[in-house]
């Protein structure tokens, strides 16, 4: 396939990190392999289901096991001809920690450099895989107490995926891990899909009716059904980009974008409905909906185009997981799993259509838009999920929302696939359970006359956007070349980001509690874009609202 020039605004790692779960079995790993070197003694070995992990272990080990769980990386290769993720093959190696911009080990020498040992597995299946996941990470930390028994601490963390998986297991596994640190994580699958499944009905809709988008065929016309929908998706959004400015719709546009297009509905518009609804950040790596360039476009470039371009690019993210990950589930479920026959895509935007209301060209166009959207019209049909196949999702592992061990939350404000509104979720309800144990305290209090202060178990750490940063060439034209902005993309965190993570993570590990306060503020400012203001708002995935 001829890449497009989407591409250009594309991160082709968009997908690295989701997670996954699975139920722990009382199998033991084999003893791994050491070679016995200094300073670092590397070791290898793989769990009773196969799953290949790596230990490394510093000659100075202080007694604590920091364990990584990676994300999402999909269970199908993707031809070489697919925009954005050409090339891809299905691979299950361990990753013992993060790789700063998907390569830079920093973070795991620095943890090796100051005693601490680190390990991860490559888990035994890819795509969602939670529960096997869980079983594997059980499983290798008793192998690594077995080889290592002057161990004394076990803290976990993770990305995306990972994250989810580092959750469960601290939620499932309390006395394994004594302390946790789900970064980016993912939401519960249900929440997920209806972000993503949203967008890609809605790009299908409106953009190009023959993207199945779900539903898809088992085995190899599935994957295949899946693979073309890909190829689809990029294409019709490399000819919006094209017409973002003249608002020119593609010509693979259903007879609803048709007829929209001929009333003189923007596709830009439509695009940025989309992302609404579906609940996507309107800022993305190079558009900050707030920047215009120099000229005749100062105000109206943020106003009108640039939270649709934003929109674009998360967009390219949102659709390619929907079709990725709704595959993967839709095989182990036996069956379609998004369903939207009852979703009311006015009352979703109900704020979005005020504060977004010159982008997206005022409320006759914005009716008209909902209205094309409709159940009533015969040219937007509803997806009908498979009610066996919805049961055996919801049956999927889910965290329960309980910080059970010291836990640390990090994720960007505009990450598109993680949304920040599922940290923002769990300090929502662990702020009702710490007061709920307040409450117990001063009740045991009114008992036995002493008070137990009982400990603060989260710490909320957001990677922000900076105030401005989209960027222009002299002739006004947007900058897509640069790096990702700080807060935006996914899992999109520098090496002095992790870092405040694992430190807080190795001192929850090892004492019970955070780092002090000003010594904690003091690394946040440091490390830049970061904020653990605990009056910071966010709103909740669309699922939840």
């Amino acid at each position: 396939m001829k890449k497009t020039r989407i591409l250009s605004m594309i991160s082709a790692t968009a997908l690295v990190s989701m997670v996954v779960v699975g139920i722990p079995s009382a199998a033991h790993a084999a003893a791994p392999q050491c070679d016995g070197k200094v300073p670092i003694n590397s070791c290898q070995g793989a769990t009773s289901d196969a799953a290949p992990y790596v230990m490394q272990v510093p000659a100075n080990f202080n007694g604590t096991l920091v364990l990584y769980s990676h994300g999402y990386r999909p269970n199908v290769p993707i031809p070489a001809g697919i925009p954005g993720y050409g090339g891809y093959t299905v691979k299950n190696t361990p990753q013992p920690g993060p790789l700063v911009g998907g390569a830079d080990t920093s973070v795991i020498a620095y943890l090796l450099g100051h005693g601490y040992a680190v390990a991860g597995s490559g888990f035994a299946r890819q795509g969602w895989n939670v529960d096997s996941a869980i079983a594997t990470d059980v499983e290798l930390i008793g192998a690594f107490k077995t080889q290592f028994p002057t161990t004394k601490h076990v803290v976990a963390w993770g990305e995306s995926l990972g994250g989810y998986i580092t959750q469960v297991l601290a939620e499932k596994y309390p006395t394994l891990v004594d302390a946790a640190a789900p970064m980016c994580m993912a939401e519960n699958l249900p929440a997920e899909l209806t972000e993503a499944g949203d967008f890609l009905w809605g790009f299908k809709t409106l953009f190009d009716p023959t993207i199945k988008g779900g539903n898809y065929s088992a085995g190899a016309a599935g994957y295949a059904e899946a693979m073309g929908d890909l190829v689809k998706v990029f294409t019709a959004l490399g000819k919006l980009q094209a017409g973002i400015s003249s608002g020119a719709w593609p010509d693979t546009s259903s007879a609803t974008g048709k007829a929209l297009a001929a009333a003189g509905v923007p596709s830009r518009s439509a695009l940025l409905l989309l992302g609404l609804m579906a609940g996507l950040p309107t800022q993305s790596a190079h558009f900050d909906s707030i920047s215009g360039p120099d000229g005749a476009l100062k105000v109206t470039f943020p106003l009108a185009v640039s939270p649709a371009l934003a929109i674009l690019e998360n967009g390219a993210t949102a659709a390619a997981l929907a079709v990725l990950v709704t595959h993967d589930v839709e095989q182990q479920a036996g069956g379609a799993i998004f369903d939207n026959t009852k979703t009311d895509y006015a009352a979703r935007i109900v704020n979005e259509r005020v504060v977004f209301n010159a982008a997206l060209s005022g409320n006759t166009v914005i009716d008209a838009l909902l209205g094309a959207l409709s159940p009533q019209n015969p040219g937007a049909p509803r997806a009908a999920g498979n009610a066996a196949a919805m049961a055996k999702l919801d049956a999927m592992s889910m965290h329960s929302d309980v910080v059970s061990v010291p836990t640390i939350t990090m994720v960007g404000v505009a990450d598109p696939v993680t949304s920040a509104g599922a940290s923002m979720r769990l300090a929502n309800l662990y702020a009702d359970q710490y007061a709920a144990e307040k409450a117990k305290a001063y009740s045991d209090y009114k008992k036995t006359r002493e008070y137990n202060q009982p400990k603060k178990k989260l710490l909320s750490i957001w990677s922000t956007t900076p105030a401005a940063y989209t960027t222009f060439t002299s002739d006004g034209a947007p900058i897509t070349t640069t790096p990702a902005a700080p807060g935006t993309n996914h899992c999109n965190f520098t090496a002095a980001q992790y870092l405040v993570v694992a430190q807080e993570l190795v001192s929850a590990g090892q004492t019970g509690k955070f780092l002090a306060g000003g010594l904690t503020n003091n690394l946040v400012r440091k490390a830049k874009n970061l904020s653990v203001d605990p009056l910071f708002s966010f709103d909740l995935m669309k699922y939840y609202q």
